[in-house]
């Protein structure tokens, strides 16, 4: 179960990082993924920097914990970024995007962070 909860740890930090790259980068099919589109060269360019930047930061947060302070920081701090996707989830809908998205993608994240949570408490 270390291994797993180690494991799932690292990826969603990493996957926060590719996130965080994405929107810096290649900003404009982050946003469509995202599921509320934005065009990177208009009003939404600070948005999508902004997005990136958080998405980023709570990635090497996330590592530096896990390296630096140990599994139940590790826990805690995923605990809190769980609300993350699941604000991700209401901006989404309230902003007409597809619930598929909302749903599929960020309320699904929350709960993958969630679990991660619980096997680093496990450990």
């Amino acid at each position: 179960m270390t291994v797993t909860a180690y494991t799932l740890a690292i990826l969603l930090d990493l996957f926060c990082l590719f996130l965080g790259y994405r929107f810096w980068f290649r900003p404009a099919p982050a946003a469509a993924g995202y599921g509320v589109p934005a065009d990177a060269h208009g009003d939404a360019g600070a948005y999508l920097s902004v997005k990136g930047l958080r998405d980023g930061t709570l990635g090497l947060v996330g590592l530096a914990l896990l390296a630096f302070v140990g599994v139940r920081a590790e826990a805690w701090f995923m605990v809190c970024v769980a609300l993350v996707p699941l604000v991700d989830t209401v901006i989404v809908l309230r902003h007409g995007g597809q619930k598929a998205v909302a749903f599929g993608i960020h309320f699904a994240t929350a709960v993958v962070v969630l679990v991660s949570a619980a096997l680093l408490f496990a450990v």
